[in-house]
């Protein structure tokens, strides 16, 4: 069998993108994802679009949601002493079956990604715990050894 090869983007994030010679390269993220170091990981509840004080931000707004999102994401990640680079793989969820509402989502989780295009799973969602809630994201990191 074919080894992957794989797109290394950030040298000091432990983790290594494997993309597949024979599946297609259309899809926005890489198909999987390891690590060559030494590392604890860590497993994110969902990020959730609230505020400091635990209100949902911006009803009805996907865009707006979304980056609240992965702000929380980027906070709980860095108190554990990691980033978005750090992100092994991801889940998106979106209360919405609209595929527009689903793409937007991503776009703001992928921008916020970068290159760093971790393994993830996009969902669309009948519903989400918190009031006026629209898009979580949870993630699984690797820790610096």
């Amino acid at each position: 069998m074919p080894e992957p090869h794989d797109a290394q983007v950030d040298p000091v994030s432990p983790v290594r993108l494997l993309r597949s010679r024979h599946l297609s390269p259309a899809v926005p993220y890489a198909y999987a994802a390891t690590t060559d170091r030494p590392g604890r990981l860590l497993f994110t509840a969902g990020a959730c679009p609230l505020d400091a004080e635990g209100r949902t931000v911006a009803p009805g707004d996907v865009t707006a949601q979304a980056e609240q999102v992965v702000t929380n994401l980027r906070t709980v990640l860095e108190e554990a002493g990691a980033g978005l680079s750090s992100v092994v793989r991801s889940t998106v969820f979106v209360a919405s079956s609209d595929p527009d509402d689903l793409r937007t989502a991503w776009d703001v989780v992928a921008r916020a990604f970068g290159d760093h295009d971790a393994p993830s799973t996009l969902l669309g969602v009948a519903a989400l715990g918190w009031p006026d809630q629209l898009v979580e994201v949870e993630a699984v990191a690797v820790l610096p050894g």
